[in-house]
């Protein structure tokens, strides 16, 4: 099989292409130039992309750079500077994967004669009768099927994922042992386009015009003021300051009226997550079907009931920051997601 490897100048992508090479396919490794823009952190660097031709050549493959930059601008960068605007909070790491990695690279890989693409995420791919399943990886503490959750039945069956059956340790290990370059590479931790000395309020205070606003608590008294509305994020604590001595959440993000509405952690508390946009690996649960319901790419899945509209939680948890991607599951297997509303 002719296989395009996406490889990012990390250990997980360098081991993915070494595997596949070792299960005999045709391999040539390509590195996505996404962002175009001064990056002093991430997985965009001059350096990463370095790593990764320089992996290809330890593995006798070649190497090419694919340049989407304007792309990524379109379908990530923008509408997260939109999404802040309107008060959301969005994950710039899914829409990556959802507009670019497993769209635009997809594509690119077709036109280029390859039969599937493979990534260093730790998930797993499986047909199960006849069906494309998508699987959380063997390594509980890496698994990235959260961000992997809108592959589908078109994408899933071009797309591997060789580590996905490794603990990250058993990676490492096999890197060494080829003598990667990238075996003792750390992993990359933040989104690629925001800058270290400054981040996220830098970033979007260089596109876009603050606005300044009033804090209320959950009866509508004024508790203080915020710089910046946009930057604020529901179930944020700090910068909030504190109501009667005790700790205060954002449990609301109103830019158009200039209000951050705070209130104490039970106020938080919801009962329902409405959910918008959902897409799914197969299809859709039946309304009143239990879930595992995760809203964080690392967090821990709740017992939620499928509404359709959202998810009915077994019992009251904090609502999920509008944006926000809320996946469901059935045991290790990725049934789809959303965007909390």
């Amino acid at each position: 099989m002719r296989v395009l490897a996406a490889m990012s100048g990390g250990v997980d992508s360098s081991v993915t292409a070494a595997l596949l090479l070792d299960a005999g396919h045709d391999v040539v490794g390509a590195t996505m130039k996404l962002w175009g823009g001064p990056s002093d952190q991430g997985c965009c660097s001059v350096a990463d992309v370095d790593d990764a031709r320089r992996v290809c050549q330890q593995l006798g493959v070649a190497h090419h750079v694919f340049n989407f930059s304007d792309d990524f601008d379109a379908a990530v960068v923008t509408p997260y500077v939109e999404a802040h605007r309107a008060g959301a909070t969005p994950n710039p790491c899914i829409e990556c994967n959802r507009h670019l990695k497993f769209d635009r690279f997809l594509a690119r890989a077709g036109q280029l004669g390859f039969d599937a693409v493979a990534t260093g995420h730790h998930a797993r791919v499986a047909e199960e009768s006849g069906v494309w399943r998508l699987r959380r990886g063997a390594d509980g503490a890496k698994d990235q099927s959260y961000v992997l959750h809108m592959l589908d039945q078109t994408t899933l069956p071009r797309v591997l994922l060789p580590v996905g059956d490794m603990t990250k340790g058993e990676v490492r290990a096999l890197a060494h042992a080829r003598r990667l370059r990238t075996a003792a590479k750390a992993d990359s931790q933040d989104t690629c386009f925001l800058p270290a000395t400054g981040g996220r309020a830098k970033f979007l205070g260089d596109r876009t015009t603050f606005t300044p606003g009033r804090i209320v608590d959950t009866s509508g008294r004024p508790a203080g003021e915020v710089a910046a509305v946009e930057l604020v994020t529901v179930g944020q604590r700090r910068g909030l300051g504190s109501g009667h001595g005790t700790p205060v959440y954002a449990v609301d993000v109103d830019v158009a009226a200039a209000t951050v509405t705070v209130g104490t952690i039970s106020d938080l508390r919801r009962a329902t997550q409405d959910v918008a946009a959902w897409v799914w690996v197969h299809e859709a649960p039946e309304v009143g079907t239990v879930v595992d319901a995760q809203t964080s790419a690392h967090g821990a899945p709740v017992t939620a009931t499928f509404a359709g509209s959202g998810v009915v939680w077994e019992s009251p948890q904090r609502r999920v920051a509008p944006g926000q991607s809320v996946v469901l599951y059935n045991g290790d297997a990725v049934l789809g997601g959303g965007i909390a509303t």
